[in-house]
């Protein structure tokens, strides 16, 4: 994929489909350490053990209307380019948590890639969903918790339009504040 804001799409949902209602998602950029972090842990029924057993493997998936299972073969494939690595945390009944590490300049990283865009796709797509995004940047952070949001909207969805616009133009305002802060 050319943004790893799609394989954090991809992995989200799949969390999702394992009957998740809260995804995390964390991303973490430090230039100081050279480290770009990526986490997303969900709730849901966690991963079966053959399934744990083979993650490298396309070719295994747990989807019933395709045959092949590329998102976390590919996400490890990215991470593993850059001198980084994917780890997966889970167990049936335990939600999954899959965290990358990638060297922040590598010249093969794939750039972090539209995260509003993703975060206003799962929002649309999964109003039941609780998601809670947060970015760090060099210290500084930026946290957005779908939970705040709905208490603070009433009767008002998230999933309007007007609103979706307003939310993904400010999740792109904070993280353009988040670069100009560390003068990037």
């Amino acid at each position: 994929m050319r943004e790893l804001s799609l394989h954090i799409l991809d992995i989200a949902e799949n969390g999702i489909t394992a009957g998740a209602d809260c995804i995390h998602i964390l991303v973490g950029e430090s230039h100081t350490t050279d480290l770009l972090t990526i986490k997303i842990t969900d709730n849901g029924q966690g991963m079966p053990a053959e399934k744990i057993k083979k993650l490298a493997d396309p070719f295994v998936t747990s989807h019933t209307t395709r045959r092949a299972g590329l998102g976390l073969s590919l996400f490890a494939a990215a991470a593993e380019r850059c001198d980084g690595r994917l780890t997966v945390k889970t167990g049936p009944g335990a939600g999954t948590e899959v965290g990358a590490t990638f060297r922040y300049s590598h010249i093969d990283r794939a750039p972090v890639g539209d995260m509003a865009a993703t975060i206003a796709t799962l929002i649309m797509g999964y109003p039941q969903i609780d998601l809670v995004y947060t970015h760090i940047l060099d210290g500084e952070e930026f946290t957005l918790d779908t939970r705040e949001l709905k208490a603070e909207m009433g009767n008002l969805s998230l999933t309007n339009p007007v609103v979706i616009h307003h939310l993904t133009a400010s999740i792109r305002n904070s993280l353009g504040q988040l670069i100009a802060k560390n003068g990037q």
